[in-house]
């Protein structure tokens, strides 16, 4: 169960062209679990259990103003399971310097990021 912390984000509506086309990218791209809800609606959690979400038709792609970002262990091995699974990468490794950060379109028209930890010495 979510932890109620204020201030947390805990749930996205992502807008989708096709729910089972944008469902199984991120599943496939990030290992997000899927379940329907009581609606029918295809809906998602992600790997930490923290925040859920669905996919919604009818609602145009945000082209970047709000930038949500998904955080994962390797930037290099995200962007290609991104490209295999119908993702394009519109801002590669190297864009925010200092940072290990990416930007990809999802099936729906959508640009999210990719962060990758950096090693601190």
């Amino acid at each position: 169960m979510p932890e109620p912390i204020n201030g947390k984000i805990c749930y996205l509506e992502i807008p989708a062209t096709d729910v089972a086309r944008s469902a199984e990218f991120y599943s496939r791209s990030f290992g997000w679990t899927l379940r329907q809800r009581g609606d029918g609606a295809t809906s998602f959690d992600d790997t930490t259990g923290q925040v859920s979400g669905t996919w919604v038709t009818g609602r145009p792609p945000q082209s970047p103003g709000l930038m949500v970002s998904i955080m994962v262990e390797d930037a290099e091995a995200a962007i290609k399971k991104i490209e295999e699974n119908g993702g394009e990468i519109v801002q590669p490794i190297g864009g925010d310097p200092g940072e290990i950060t990416a930007r990809f379109r999802d099936p729906g028209g959508n640009i999210l990021g990719i962060y990758q930890e950096p090693v601190r010495s």
